[in-house]
C-alpha cells in the first residue's frame, strides 16, 4: 500500500489544485468582466437561444487584450475585450464572433471543464507513476521524459475537445440559420488575429488542431448534413 501513496497524494493534490484554480478563475472573471450589451450580437445569440429552447444566452466581456473566448468552469461564456475590439473595428463580423460564442457553449454543454478535472487528476497520477518507474532505469532524466509524455497526452486531449466544440458549434449555428461559413472564415483569420504562427510547430504538440484540419472536419460535417439531390 505504501508504494501507492505517492500516486494517491498526486491525485489529491491535482484535485485540490483544480478546485483552487477554478475558484481563482471565477474570482478574476467576476472582478474584470461585465455582461455584453451589443444589439447586433444579441440578435444572433437570441437565434441560437431559440434553437436550444433557451430564454437567452448571456455573454460577458473579459477585460483583457489577448484575442480569445472562454468557457468558465461555472458555465459562463466570455469574449475578451481584445476580441470584441476586433469586431468593433470590422476585422471580425458579428456572425464570426457568434461562432466563437457557439464554440464556447459547446465546451460547456459537453462538460469539458469537468472532464479536464478528471483528466488532469489522472495525468498527475500517471506522471508520478512514470517518474517513479523511469527514475529507476534512467536516473536524472526520468522526470523529464515523463513530463514530455504527459504534455503530449494533454495536448492530444485538448485537441479532441476542440474538435468536439467545433462540431457542437457547427450544429447550433446551422440550426439557428447562421450557418457554418462564419466559423470557417474565422478560422482562416485566427492566426493573424492572435499573432500566432502555430504552423511552425508539429501539429501533435499543439493544444488546438491546425486550421486546415478544423475546416476539413467542418466540411465533412456539412457533407453529411447536406441532402443528396
Amino acid at each position: 500500500m505504501l508504494k501507492f501513496t505517492p500516486i494517491l497524494l498526486a491525485i489529491l493534490y491535482a484535485l485540490a489544485m483544480y478546485r483552487f484554480s477554478a475558484w481563482r478563475t471565477a474570482r478574476e472573471l467576476d472582478s474584470r468582466s461585465t455582461e455584453l450589451a451589443d444589439a447586433r450580437l444579441r440578435r444572433l445569440t437570441d437565434r441560437m437561444a431559440a434553437a436550444l429552447n433557451l430564454d437567452r444566452i448571456r455573454v460577458h466581456i473579459y477585460e483583457i487584450d489577448p484575442v480569445n473566448g472562454l468557457a468558465a468552469p461555472d458555465g459562463r461564456i466570455f469574449i475578451t475585450r481584445g476580441f470584441y475590439r476586433k469586431y468593433q473595428n470590422g476585422e471580425v463580423s458579428a456572425e464570426e464572433l457568434s461562432s466563437v460564442i457557439a464554440h464556447e457553449m459547446g465546451h460547456v454543454a459537453l462538460g469539458h471543464s469537468q472532464r479536464r478535472m478528471i483528466d488532469f487528476s489522472g495525468q498527475n497520477a500517471l506522471r508520478t507513476a512514470m517518474i517513479m518507474l523511469l527514475n529507476r532505469v534512467l536516473p536524472g532524466i526520468g522526470a523529464f521524459l515523463a513530463n514530455a509524455v504527459m504534455s503530449l497526452l494533454a495536448a492530444k486531449l485538448s485537441r479532441s475537445d476542440e474538435y468536439e466544440a467545433d462540431a457542437y458549434a457547427a450544429a447550433l449555428l446551422t440550426k439557428a440559420g447562421i450557418g457554418v461559413a462564419p466559423q470557417k472564415s474565422l478560422f482562416l483569420k485566427l492566426e493573424d488575429l492572435t499573432q500566432s504562427r502555430s504552423g511552425a510547430a508539429p501539429a501533435w504538440l499543439l493544444s488546438h488542431p491546425k486550421t486546415s484540419e478544423r475546416i476539413a472536419a467542418l466540411e465533412a460535417l456539412e457533407a453529411r448534413w447536406t441532402p443528396v439531390s
